[in-house]
């Protein structure tokens, strides 16, 4: 079993992934399934 210390990383660690795609704008999240897609599996599996 994972530490809370590993698993708080990960979540820290995902929350920064979804940032660097968020700063391409509610656009192109929009208009990309491809982001959508990516976004959601960072939220869901960390």
């Amino acid at each position: 079993m994972r530490r809370e210390a590993e698993r708080l990383q990960d979540i820290l660690d995902a929350i920064a992934a979804i940032e660097r795609y968020a700063g391409q704008g509610r656009q192109a999240f929009d208009e990309q399934e491809l982001i959508q897609v990516w976004v959601v599996h960072h939220l869901q599996i960390r």
